[in-house]
C-alpha cells in the first residue's frame, strides 16, 4: 500500500507595493528568506515531493521558486482565493492533473483556505498541531497530513495531521 503525504504550504510573506493588485503582489525580502527555509524543512522532514499544485498568484509562484522543490507543477487558478472545498477538490483530482498518482503532493496556497483544509482533513489525532493551526497559520507555515486512502477519496476527517511547522 502506498503511503501518501500531503503538504499544505501557505505562501511566504508578501509585499504590498503601491498600485499592484492582490494577485500580482511579490514576496517581501522576509518572504524570500522564509520560502527558502520552508524548502529546506520540507527536504529534511518529508518524503520527496512528487507533484505540486500551486495557486497562480505571484507570491505563491515565487514561494515555490524559493523552496527549490523540483517536481512537476500544475498552476491552478482556482487555488487563488479558494474555498476549502475547492482546494480539496483539486487534491482529489491530482491524478488527472499529473497523469499518475503521486505519493507526495505539495499544495501552495493562501489563508484562510490552508488552515481550514488542514483542520477539515484532520482525523483529530494530533490535538497540539490542530490547536497551533487554529491559532494562526502564518506565512511559510507547513501542515503535513497523511491521507488514509487514494487522493480521489480524500474527504473531511480523512487524514492524519502529522505535524505543523513554521520555518523562521
Amino acid at each position: 500500500m502506498t503511503t501518501r503525504t500531503l503538504l499544505l504550504l501557505r505562501h511566504a510573506k508578501s509585499d504590498y507595493p503601491d498600485g499592484v493588485v492582490d494577485h500580482d503582489r511579490p514576496l517581501a525580502q522576509r518572504g524570500v528568506r522564509e520560502g527558502a527555509l520552508a524548502g529546506d524543512w520540507i527536504r529534511a522532514n518529508a518524503p520527496k515531493v512528487d507533484a505540486v499544485l500551486c495557486s497562480t498568484a505571484t507570491r505563491t509562484r515565487e514561494t515555490l521558486a524559493r523552496t527549490g522543490i523540483d517536481a512537476p507543477v500544475e498552476y491552478v487558478e482556482r487555488l487563488y482565493d479558494a474555498t476549502p472545498g475547492t482546494v480539496i477538490g483539486e487534491i482529489n483530482a491530482v491524478q488527472s492533473h499529473f497523469g499518475t498518482e503521486p505519493a507526495t503532493v505539495l499544495v501552495i496556497g493562501h489563508e484562510p483556505a490552508m488552515s481550514a483544509v488542514a483542520l477539515g482533513l484532520s482525523d483529530g489525532t494530533n490535538a497540539a498541531a490542530a490547536e497551533n493551526i487554529s491559532l494562526k497559520f502564518p506565512t511559510s507555515a507547513i501542515a503535513v497530513l497523511r491521507p488514509a486512502g487514494p487522493w480521489e477519496d480524500l474527504a473531511l476527517g480523512g487524514a492524519e495531521l502529522v505535524t505543523f511547522h513554521v520555518p523562521r
